[in-house]
């Protein structure tokens, strides 16, 4: 269970600096509103892992909140930009 745990912490840590690549190269505003999504995801398989490397499961609280926090935040620039093109 260690192998495979640190292997996808491996897997996400790669996975984070190459969204991190194209959040900071991205030409457009969507560019980098996918690459915040991506990136959202990326952290919360990084906290599953920790939480399931330490056998805790009050974690799964930070999960849905963290989930909430990202989907709020994408709707809101979504908003934002749909009102600024009108």
């Amino acid at each position: 269970m260690t192998a495979v745990l640190l292997a996808t912490g491996a897997l996400l840590l790669v996975a984070g600096v190459l969204t991190l690549v194209r959040l900071f190269r991205g030409p457009t505003l969507y560019d980098r509103l996918v690459a915040v999504d991506v990136l959202t995801v990326v952290v919360l398989g990084g906290i599953l892992v920790e939480a399931l490397w330490r056998g805790r499961t009050p974690d799964v609280v930070l999960l849905v909140v963290v989930a909430l926090l990202a989907f709020l935040s994408t709707m809101s620039v979504l908003r934002f930009d749909v009102e600024e093109q009108r």
